[in-house]
Formats: structure tokens, sequence, C-alpha cells
């Protein structure tokens, strides 16, 4: 039977390419980044890298963009941005379609720190940094932060997120019960006559933050595990800062945006870092990097102004949720609704909860490869992540993912347990000497 006009409606041509490119621009947005630095120690080091291909020839591209804030030496600042971009792509599985690599990379970031901790640890030097690490996929942004750099995003909407935790000891009370209930201490430096002076530090090592890459001779309560934050941003985009300590002790995230107002990337990032340096002086290595994600239609540079700042805080649910799209909508799927969205925000320093695999990607570690330094292990060899767990809502002992010997014993060292020669647990806390670092 002959369809009429009547049962079949037609679609105009230019309605149909139109709609292509709104999902093109929704898919694809442009990014334009700019950085900047004034150096007092030389121990500040960036990773910006563009273009970076999922799978090869596939087109499907992501940027990463990277600050790591060395102390005692610049040692593991430098090892840390030249590997750990690698450690983490190779934690994930090769045969992932673009949606569950990106659900795929919080996990994929814990254990990408903790294996370029590890494998730092073995090469006995005693520098450590502090890492916030960005990979932008399409309009979804994912942040892993150890210390106390920080990543904040403005909006389209001019609302303020931040992207990162801060772990300083001063002012993170979860990560100072942390480390007591580890069998660590917290406390000021004594001048010998009773009177206590400068920040909270964790003992022994005396370091004033509880989470850095390296640091291997200050005590093992200080870890590499990161706060991770993944959000997608609404059609309008927006405008991130990356910053170390040197920006930060000195101007607020307000002032910081409010100061490069409508300037493109590049020339914000200086501005920032000369507001920084005009407020205080140059008391640490200073450095910014900020990016643009915007329509490709739409100019790299600036945000339009002035914003009303509404600021969200760090440890709280501070986006709207990811809700699921009905079918019958399908044809609108090109418009995304006008808010940054949560897709993921986890910041324990507990493995067993981190590389729980309660989303749907089965295949995200391997039964018999090591879940963080990804070595293949031999049946007998692997041991759960849960095993030792006393919470009877963890699943079994036997169940995945494993971990190889070498990575289990970090973890329970990172936690206060040893395993001993007996193969019972005990405390690590280990006085000794120590070194007092203020970062």
């Amino acid at each position: 039977m002959m369809m009429t006009a009547k049962d079949h409606q037609t679609i105009p041509l230019a309605v149909l390419l139109k709609r292509e490119l709104a999902n093109e621009r929704i898919e694809k947005p442009e990014i334009s980044h700019g950085q900047a630095s004034q150096s007092k120690k030389g121990e500040d080091f960036t990773l910006l890298k563009t273009e970076c291909q999922r799978v090869v020839g596939d087109g499907n591209t992501y940027s990463v963009f990277g600050l790591f804030d060395g102390h005692n030496g610049s040692a593991a600042a430098i090892y840390t941005k030249e590997n750990l971009l690698n450690n983490v792509t190779n934690a994930i599985p090769p045969d992932l379609n673009r949606d569950e690599w990106v659900a795929a990379l919080p996990r994929a970031l814990v254990a990408g720190f903790v294996k370029t901790d590890k494998e730092f640890e073995s090469k006995a030097q005693t520098s450590g940094t502090t890492v916030t690490f960005v990979i932008i996929e399409g309009w979804v942004v994912t942040v892993a932060s150890v210390g106390d750099s920080r990543c904040i995003l403005e909006s389209a909407e001019g609302d303020i997120y931040y992207l990162s935790a801060d772990h300083r000891l001063e002012c993170n009370e979860e990560e100072r019960e942390r480390i007591t209930a580890s069998g660590g201490e917290v406390g000021r430096l004594n001048t010998g006559s009773g009177a206590e002076i400068g920040p909270l530090r964790c003992w022994p090592g005396g370091l004033c933050l509880s989470r850095s890459i390296g640091d291997v001779d200050v005590g093992e309560f200080i870890v590499p595990v990161p706060y991770v934050k993944q959000v997608k941003l609404s059609s309008g985009g927006g405008r991130l800062i990356i910053s170390s300590d040197g920006v930060w002790d000195t101007i607020s995230a307000e002032v910081a945006l409010d100061c490069c107002r409508g300037m493109p990337a590049e020339a914000a990032a200086a501005q920032i870092v000369r507001e920084a340096v005009r407020m205080k002086g140059l008391r640490d290595d200073t450095t910014c990097i900020v990016i643009d994600i915007s329509q490709p239609e739409k100019l790299p540079a600036p945000l339009p102004g002035p914003k009303k700042h509404h600021v969200k805080g760090v440890f709280k649910s501070m986006f709207r949720r990811k809700h699921s799209e009905s079918s019958s909508q399908a044809d609108k799927a090109y418009v995304r609704p006008d808010v940054v969205e949560e897709l993921y925000e986890e910041g324990s320093a507990m493995l067993s909860e981190r590389l729980d695999t309660k989303y749907p990607l089965c295949n995200m570690f391997k039964l018999f490869m090591c879940a963080v330094c990804q070595v293949e292990m031999k049946p007998e060899e692997g041991i759960s992540i849960h095993a030792g767990s006393t919470n009877s809502r963890k699943p079994r002992p036997w169940d995945g993912p494993f971990l190889c010997l070498s990575c289990q014993e970090k973890k329970e060292a990172m936690e206060g347990k040893r395993i001993s020669g007996d193969g019972k647990m005990e405390n690590s806390c280990n006085l000794g000497e120590f070194r007092a670092i203020c970062v």
C-alpha cells in the first residue's frame, strides 16, 4: 500500500543538517588553554596535552592537563609528570566504547596514582609532589588530586565549583582522623619549651599534607590515593583554573576569576599569577593553568561577566545528579540541560572502596591481573582487594578485583598494617627520624 504524505511526514534536509551540526558541537567542544609561572624554588611542573587518542585512528580524542608541585626536591614531580598518564591509561581495558572509557576513568586514576607512587618508591628518593590531574573528554571533566593544589570551575551559568580536595591536615578533619586511626600522629612542631608552632603535621615525617606521590621517607600514612570528581558541563562550557598553593595561599577563587575576566586563556593565566605575587610577593613557586571549554563557533576566550559566584562546597554533593533520559526524547538528545551534572565523586583513602566494581564495567579489572600495577598473576597468587575487611556489607574475600603480593603489602601499609612473618597483620607505625616540611 502506498503511503501518503499524511502517513509519512518528511523532515527537510536543512533541519537534519542543523541537528547534525548541533550534535557535533555538543560532542566536540573547543578547548583553549594557557599557562604562566613565577619560580621561587623550581619545583612546579606542568603537563599540557591536547588531541590525545583513546584508540589510535578512531578519531576520538581527549585532553590532559596536570600540575605537579614538588617539595624536598623536584624528582617526584618530574617522575610523575613523565609516567602518570601512561599508568592511568594502562589501567583501562582497550575494548571499551567511549561512554565506558569515561566511566572507567575514576578507578583507573586511582590505580595509576598508586602505581606511580609505588614505582617512584622503588627509586629510594626522598622528594614528594602534589598532583592535580585533569582529563577532558567531550564535555566530561574528570579531576584527580592529592595535596593542596586546586582545580576550580566557573560554569557558563556563573557558578563556581571546587573539583579537587585540599589534603592539608590543618583544614581537613577527615584526613586527621584517618591518620590517627591508622596509628599515625598529628600535631604541631614543639619548640622544646612546650610551645607548639606552625601548621598541623603528620608524624613520623612532619609533612603538612596527608596525601601526595612520593614522600616515602616520611611515613606510610601519606597516601597517593586521589580524590576524584567527574562532571559533565552544560553546552555553555566553562573555565577551569588549576593552580599551585602559591596562588591559593594568596587569593580566593572569586578573585582569581574576576581579575582575568574577559581575557583569553594565556593572558588569564599570566594575570592570575601576577595578582597572586602582587598581593604577598613571590614566596613560593606560583603556577597557573587556565582552560576554556566552549562551543566551536564561540571565541576561545572570555566567559561573559560579571558572574553571580555561587560557590559549591568540596565534600558535599555539589551538582545536580545525572538522570536517565527517556527513549521517547531521542530526537532531543542533542540538546543538553543547562546545568553541571555530577557523574562521580569519591575521596576515600581505602583501595577496597576505590577499586570496587559496582558499576557496569565487568571487565574493568581482569581476573589474573593486578588491579594496581597491571602485572599478570597466577591463579593462586592474586589477593582480593577485600581481604581482611571487617565490613559485612563488603563482597566475600574471594571476590575481586585482585592485587599482587607487592601491591597488597602497599595497601596494608597505607592502612597502618604490615604483613608480619607469621602472616598476621601488625601496626606499621615506626617513629624514627623525621623531616619537617611545610608545602
